[in-house]
């Protein structure tokens, strides 16, 4: 199978938690209660943000990425640790 290597770019990122104003997060109602604890609402309210691929939850601890074409959209720590270096 081809090996491929992602290109070296420079990305902005900043990391999200409860209270941290991030340009694109935003919180919304839940339309229903939530059990799973990756996806708490808080107070009723839950982060997500608008992506290319549509709206994703935004969970304390991701990063909100800028990508090359200005979109934006979450990381989980361990993914992009794994990904990326301070430049």
């Amino acid at each position: 199978m081809p090996m491929f290597r992602k290109k070296p770019i420079v990305i902005e990122a900043t990391q999200w938690f409860p209270g941290v104003v991030i340009e694109g997060v935003e919180m919304v109602k839940c339309d229903l209660p939530r059990h799973d604890p990756e996806y708490p609402c808080m107070a009723g309210e839950h982060p997500r943000i608008q992506t290319l691929e549509g709206d994703m939850h935004v969970s304390a601890g991701d990063w909100i990425i800028t990508g090359v074409k200005g979109e934006r959209y979450p990381c989980k720590p361990d993914i992009f640790a794994a990904t990326y270096d301070a430049a």
